[in-house]
Formats: C-alpha cells, sequence, structure tokens
C-alpha cells in the first residue's frame, strides 16, 4: 500500500540566517573602521613627535620649559602666582639687607600683602615736618628701592598719608593737599632722578583716613605719617615698561631735577 507523502509546510524562519550573517558582517566593518582609526590616530602622533623633536633640536621649541630659541609673542607671557609671589620676596629680601639700617631706625618698613609689596617711608627719615620735599639724606635709600624696581615690570602706587593732626599752612590748606603733594612728589622723584618709567606709576593722597596705627599715641601718629610705594603685580605694566638704565643701588640724584620748585 503506497504511503501518503506529508505536505512539507514553509519555513518562516529561513530570515534569521541571513540576518545574522548581516549583523556579523556589519559588526566586521565596524571592528575594522575602530582599528584604522587607532592606527591613523598613532601615526598622527608619531608624525607630530617628530616635528617636534626636529624642531626642538633647531631651539625653536622649548625643551622642558628651557628652549633656546625665541618664540614669537604678541604680548609677554604673565607670571605664575608662583612666580610673582616668588618675584616679591626675593624683592623684600634684598631690601631688607640693603636698608638694614634704615629699617632699624623705623624709618622704612615692608609688608607683604594680597595687593603685593608695600614698603612704608616714614616721615621721620625722608621728610621734615608739614614740607612734601624729601630730605637730601633719604636720596640713597631712595636710590636703593628704585634700583630694586628696575627687577619686576609691575605697576607701582605712590600713596601719601598722614596722622589725623590738622595743617594749615601757606602750602597746604590740609592733611588732603600735603599727603597728595608728598605722593606725587615721590612719584616725580622716581621718574626724573631714578629714571623708573612713568607709564608704571599712579599717586594718592589719602589725608589722614587710611591710618595703620592709633592717632591717640606720638608713636601711632609717627606710623601714619608716610609715603607708601607698593608694588602692583596684578597690574602688569611689561609692554609699557621703560625708562634708562637702572642707577647703581644708592645713587645719589641729579641736581638739576628742582623739586623744590614753588
Amino acid at each position: 500500500m503506497r504511503r501518503k507523502r506529508h505536505e512539507s509546510h514553509p519555513n518562516h524562519e529561513r530570515w534569521l540566517v541571513s540576518y545574522a550573517d548581516f549583523i556579523t558582517l556589519l559588526f566586521a566593518f565596524f571592528v575594522v573602521l575602530y582599528a584604522s582609526s587607532k592606527a591613523d590616530l598613532r601615526k598622527q602622533q608619531q608624525f607630530a613627535q617628530s616635528i617636534h623633536s626636529a624642531f626642538t633640536a633647531l631651539g625653536l621649541f622649548p625643551e622642558n620649559g628651557h628652549g633656546k630659541g625665541p618664540v614669537p609673542e604678541a604680548n609677554p607671557p604673565a607670571d605664575t602666582a608662583l612666580q610673582t609671589q616668588e618675584n616679591l620676596e626675593k624683592m623684600r629680601e634684598q631690601l631688607q639687607k640693603k636698608l638694614a639700617a634704615q629699617i632699624a631706625a623705623h624709618q622704612v618698613a615692608l609688608q607683604l600683602g594680597p595687593d603685593g609689596l608695600v614698603i612704608s617711608l616714614r616721615e621721620a627719615g625722608f621728610y621734615d615736618s608739614g614740607s612734601a620735599t624729601p630730605k637730601p639724606s633719604s636720596m640713597g635709600a631712595v636710590g636703593i628701592i628704585a634700583h630694586e624696581l628696575y627687577q619686576v615690570p609691575y605697576a607701582l602706587r605712590i600713596e601719601g598719608h598722614t596722622d589725623n593732626v590738622p595743617i594749615h599752612t601757606a602750602k597746604f590748606d590740609s592733611n588732603w593737599e600735603l599727603s597728595t603733594a608728598r605722593a606725587t612728589t615721590m612719584a616725580r622723584l622716581l621718574i626724573e632722578n631714578f629714571g623708573v618709567a612713568p607709564q608704571r606709576l599712579s599717586a594718592a593722597g589719602y589725608a589722614q583716613y587710611h591710618p595703620i596705627a592709633s592717632n591717640a599715641t606720638a608713636a601711632g601718629r609717627a606710623e601714619n605719617r608716610r609715603v607708601d610705594i607698593i608694588v602692583l603685580p596684578h597690574l602688569s605694566v611689561a609692554d609699557s615698561f621703560g625708562g634708562t638704565a637702572p642707577p647703581p643701588a644708592g645713587g645719589k640724584p641729579s641736581p638739576d631735577v628742582g623739586l623744590a620748585r614753588k
């Protein structure tokens, strides 16, 4: 007896084989792309390294931050915070050594603060009472200070201060006029006698309103009568730095400046 042949059912899952092959090929394609990109990156890095090495050998690129060749820049690089601190520390140390006698006599005080280095010139060592003209005997100390100011490119602010004792003379109607005259006279002295660039300087008088000690005692009033030269590292003026060559430390001023002209 002849067996009856069963009809074959259609295979509806045959597409899975083709789909799996497609996914496998697509995966292989992306693996090849990824490998190629890695190779290109390595080649680029090797090429860049070879170019850098070639220019370093010529001195055009700095090597470890100490290249010999010039690197053209529109402006000089700004000091790092650490370098600025080191510059101010070095200046203070030099002034402490060179002005040891004036510091011991309480004629000069140095203070390193958040704004910069403050060089305080007390009236007793630099001015006669009620006068805005520095004493001739103070020129050596001013010359030492000017010499150190040449070592950094920072801006300078000259501030005049007084105690709270009123003044009323033919030249100065109040402490405002006296403090301002002392500040501007010191600025002119640094410019005209010692060659400090005027672009670096600003001057202002504050009368008795910025005391650093109590005006209730004679010692406190003596501390308040001062001219402060403030070195301001956050206001670098290296682009406009000028002036002549620095004078020798303790140099004498030229006699024809005429700071006492009326």
